[in-house]
């Protein structure tokens, strides 16, 4: 009998203070998201963003696997994603699975402060789940 698994995405911002010094006057400091003009968004907006975690997320064939895996990472000036860390998961290959997907990812519409186009920190949890 096959699984039926569900992965869920919801979305949450997290109190990272991550700035680092601003050279040569461009602003390179890292923004959270929750406290910029303008948010990141993924093309298509949250709903195409959970479609392609779904489409591309492999969860391991693991009985009885549960829990979120916590994943932060930075979308640049350019929409591209860098920095991608796991912050907690539940073992079985699960936080490496969540980097790769993220490498997959299209570029974001990147953030906004002040009119220019800003890196911040994004952070959200996998909810994966085995019926």
């Amino acid at each position: 009998m096959k699984k039926i698994l569900i992965i869920a995405i919801s979305f949450f911002s997290i109190q990272i203070v991550a700035a680092q010094e601003t050279t040569n006057g461009s602003d390179n400091n890292i923004y959270n998201t929750a406290g910029i003009e303008v948010k990141p968004e993924f093309p298509g907006g949250y709903e195409a963003f959970y479609k392609f975690i779904a489409e591309n997320y492999k969860t391991p064939n693991v009985v009885g696997l549960n829990g979120k895996v916590y994943v932060a990472f930075v979308i640049e000036k350019d929409g591209s994603i860098t920095d991608i860390k796991v912050l907690r998961d539940i073992g079985h290959g699960t936080g490496k699975e969540a980097i790769r997907v993220l490498e997959l990812s299209p570029k974001w519409i990147p953030g906004e402060q002040n009119g220019k186009k800003v890196r911040c920190t994004y952070a959200l949890p996998i909810n994966i789940m085995a019926r």
